[in-house]
């Protein structure tokens, strides 16, 4: 029987599937004004902290789950600084 809780899962599947959306947008529009770099990084450090309590406490494959998230965000707080710059330029115009 599995050892993770059901709740869990489901909470970072939510967010499995929000990151790519916000992802797409930045990607497709080139826009991330209205983003903010403080938020996305204190997101990937909550998943930082849910990966070493997984490691410690509760060894699971929904370790992974958070992982991935974080590896989502930080793609999309990489996107953040690639366009930021431009997006503030084209706001001076």
């Amino acid at each position: 029987m599995a050892n993770f809780s059901i709740w869990e899962v489901l909470f970072l599947l939510c967010f499995s599937v929000s990151w790519p959306v916000s992802i797409a947008k930045s990607l497709r529009t080139k826009v991330v004004l209205g983003k903010s770099p403080l938020f996305m990084s204190l997101i990937i450090l909550g998943y930082i902290f849910g990966i070493v309590h997984k490691s410690l406490y509760s060894n699971d494959i929904v370790i992974w789950l958070y992982v991935f998230n974080a590896a989502l965000v930080s793609f999309d707080l990489v996107l953040y600084f690639m366009y930021i710059g431009k997006n503030r330029r084209e706001l001076k115009r």
